[in-house]
């Protein structure tokens, strides 16, 4: 494991009875990333991150995760990593202040720098004026947003968030894209990020994984994975009105297109490959076409995804 890797697992399988629930996951994140976990519910991404944390053991395989053991090293490992689950729990008995005092002390945080730590989160978050009221009358939103400031109390190194926006607002879940970007870009900590929102996957993550059943799928870029499984493409190209007819005929006449669409002075196709786009320009070029703008829309994570599972696009 060099420096840079955080995590590295080695088919790392992990069954309930017959069912595998994880199913040989080999991957290796590096320091800094925003990690994507994608799959639907029951894909194994609660289950991975339980084993990744030394909660469960692995039936198969292992995984190394800070440079330790999950296993063997569980209480050590979890000091170092924080942790946001989709349905976090707050004792909701207490204020958002003692919340964070509490696990402030449960992780060790040095007593000196506990209250400093606490107040900074508390306004990061903005939680402040309600800082002393009792969080069971939190909306689900600002509970949301304390939990996320419980896991980062101890400065975790990892820090696995499972849906970390659901609930908020756009506003909050704006804030909690930025904090996330800042963790990874200016501190260079590790986010492990499990999400079903593919357009914040396809903004935050620099890598995503897509997991079926336990089983990985997919692993690389977004850019990578439009590339390498999305084989159609959308394009618009900007015309002049008198050339939006003789356009339209040319595109209608183009082979194999799925759709052709006009809005104003912008023609739009789709069900083109990146490598015949050149072809269908130089068939507007020859017959005169002037053309303003031609834009190629790259592949999106929700393409990739239905590319994947062709079943579940084919039902929407």
């Amino acid at each position: 494991m060099n420096d840079n890797q955080v995590i590295i697992t080695h088919n790392l399988t992990r069954r309930f009875g017959d069912n595998a629930a994880v199913d040989g996951l080999s991957i290796r994140i590096e320091q800094g990333e925003v990690f994507g976990f994608l799959g639907h519910n029951g894909a194994g991404k609660t289950t991975t991150i339980r084993l990744l944390n030394g909660v469960l053991t692995p039936s198969d395989g292992y995984a190394r995760v800070l440079g330790f053991d999950p296993v063997a090293d569980g209480p050590s490992l979890r000091r170092r990593t924080g942790v946001l689950t989709e349905n976090p729990s707050l004792d909701e008995r207490l204020t958002a202040r003692e919340n964070l005092h509490i696990y402030a002390d449960l992780y060790g945080v040095p007593v000196a720098a506990v209250n400093e730590r606490v107040e900074h989160l508390l306004e990061m978050f903005e939680i402040s004026d309600r800082a002393d009221d009792k969080t069971g009358g939190y909306s689900k939103g600002m509970k949301q947003r304390l939990a996320l400031a419980r896991a980062l109390i101890h400065e975790p190194q990892l820090i696995y968030l499972d849906e970390p926006t659901s609930g908020l607002d756009p506003l909050a879940a704006r804030q909690v894209r930025e904090l996330i970007t800042h963790l990874s870009r200016q501190e260079g900590r590790t986010v492990f990020l499990c999400t079903h929102n593919l357009v914040e996957a396809q903004r935050l993550c620099d890598r995503v994984a897509v997991l079926e059943h336990g089983r990985l799928l997919a692993l690389g870029t977004p850019v990578e994975l439009g590339q390498r499984l999305v084989h159609h493409q959308r394009v618009e190209i900007e015309v002049g009105p008198a050339d939006r007819s003789r356009a339209a005929e040319v595109l209608n006449a183009f082979p194999n297109l799925a759709e052709m669409a006009l809005e104003g002075d912008v023609v739009s196709v789709s069900g083109i490959s990146r490598e015949r786009i050149p072809d269908l320009i130089a068939a507007l070029v020859g017959a005169g076409v002037r053309m303003y703008r031609v834009t190629a829309q790259e592949p999106t994570l929700e393409d990739v995804y239905f590319a994947l599972h062709p079943d579940r696009e084919e039902a929407e």
